[in-house]
């Protein structure tokens, strides 16, 4: 790609500036007039306000989109591990063995792999600029059908900005084996970061992802909208993780949509500590009989962190099943909303759906908002949900301290068993260190 000049910088969000990126790509006119939409959707979304439904415990007075820049100038490719960052080796050698990785630098690719016997079966991995120009087809087949470019403000601005990316795509019958790594790293102050996950499965596949977001801190406003979009395929296995651990001022948006098809199976898993605010829609569409999901959520919040989970459990079709374990510990003056829905529609019976949503308080000045929805059209089905706000409970407190432990060892203690119940779910022993470390490094 050529170089982005200070010309196009200095644009900003703006109809020009999106030409400006194509052109740069050289991309295909589809792409160049689906982008122009998708910044055209923006331009006519207004702007989310606390009078707006899904908005109203969720303040952006202090989001300066004027102040964004679209895009950066992306360091030069590598060829080897020892050519990246010493922080991003960490992370990689970090996660054990992997069977590929991509890693990107402000939005754009600087480094990839995939082992040779799964580019022989066809597994296609690697950064969504090039799987266009490498299989446009597929991409286009796939590219906003599962999120729309009108699906909300922010994610129509993603679908015009994006840069660099992920693309994954498993042939029928190809058993990945060993995980897959996205490492994303929010690294030049002031550029946005408009990441995008793309990842399509043909019938009876199986696949891991684990999707990492990583910037250290950095003065004044960092922005990043993200989307991912997985269709996981008849009796295919998908499992996507993603770890958010922005810098300390970033303003994050998501939209994670999981669209699966007969008999298949998605378990998905949000890990949110980074950030000063965090925005993220997760939904699951069971859209085939016999589709099961398992969506996880864990979070930790200190000092004025925010964060508001918007999740959908969205039963289409019969003999469905979805179950969702979302958990939040909040210290400090840290805040967070869950708002979950499950929509079993008037086709989808025999549904099975549980949805529950635990929040715990270390602190005074913390808050959490739960909120479970159901909305039942069909007459032959299981569905339950169940909310809890709490602060740590003072006789186990007292327990733990009677037996010689310090208050600081004792809540540690207290959290790490509150947060097992998701953490054994999660079958790969990388995330789980890794989401430990990061839960013991906020208790302290």
């Amino acid at each position: 790609m050529s170089q982005i000049t200070d010309e196009f910088v200095s644009v900003g969000l703006s109809a020009a500036a999106v030409e400006a990126l194509s052109a740069a790509k050289r991309e295909p006119d589809w792409l160049r007039a689906l982008r122009l939409a998708a910044f055209d959707a923006f331009e006519k979304i207004p702007m989310p306000t606390l009078r707006d439904e899904e908005w109203r415990r969720t303040d952006l007075r202090g989001l300066r989109l004027n102040d964004i820049v679209p895009y950066g100038n992306v360091p030069a490719r590598v060829t080897s591990l020892t050519s990246l960052d010493v922080a991003l080796r960490a992370e990689i050698d970090a996660a054990g063995q992997t069977g590929g990785v991509v890693v990107q630098q402000d939005n754009g690719s600087i480094y990839s792999t995939l082992n040779e016997s799964l580019l022989q079966k066809g597994v296609i991995f690697t950064d969504l600029d090039t799987a266009v120009r490498e299989h446009g087809d597929l991409v286009r087949e796939h590219l906003t059908k599962n999120v729309p470019v009108d699906y909300n403000k922010f994610a129509a601005l993603n679908t015009a900005f994006w840069s660099g990316g992920v693309f994954l795509y498993v042939p029928r019958r190809v058993d990945v084996a060993l995980p897959l790594q996205s490492l994303n790293y929010m690294a030049t102050v002031g550029v946005a970061n408009f990441s995008r996950v793309l990842i399509v499965t043909e019938a009876d596949s199986d696949v891991v992802l684990v999707d990492q977001w990583l910037g250290p801190d950095h003065e004044g406003q960092g922005f990043a909208a993200n989307v991912q979009e997985v269709f996981v395929g008849n009796a295919a296995r998908v499992r996507y993780y993603s770890l958010q651990e922005w810098g300390q001022n970033v303003w994050n948006f998501s939209v994670n949509r999981t669209a699966l098809s007969r008999d298949a199976t998605a378990n998905s898993l949000v890990g949110a500590f980074g950030g000063r605010f965090h925005k993220a829609n997760v939904e699951s569409a069971l859209q085939g009989p016999g589709s099961t999901s398992e969506m996880l959520g864990v979070l930790f919040g200190n000092e004025r962190q925010f964060f508001d989970h918007h999740t959908l459990q969205d039963h289409q079709a019969p003999h469905t099943s979805s179950d969702l374990l979302y958990k939040g510990a909040l210290t400090d003056r840290a805040r967070s909303v869950f708002s979950g829905m499950i929509h079993a529609r008037p086709a989808a019976q025999k549904t099975d759906a549980i949805q529950t949503n635990r929040n715990l308080l270390l602190s005074d000045g913390a808050r959490a908002d739960s909120i479970p929805n159901l909305e039942i059209e069909a007459n032959d089905l299981r569905c339950t949900h169940a909310a809890t706000v709490a602060p740590v409970d003072d006789e186990q407190m007292f327990y733990l301290r009677a037996r010689g432990l310090s208050e600081t060892d004792a809540k540690r203690m207290i959290v790490e068993g509150f947060f097992e119940t998701v953490l054994e779910r999660i079958p790969l022993p990388g995330v789980v260190d890794r989401l430990r470390a990061v839960i013991a490094q906020k208790i302290t």
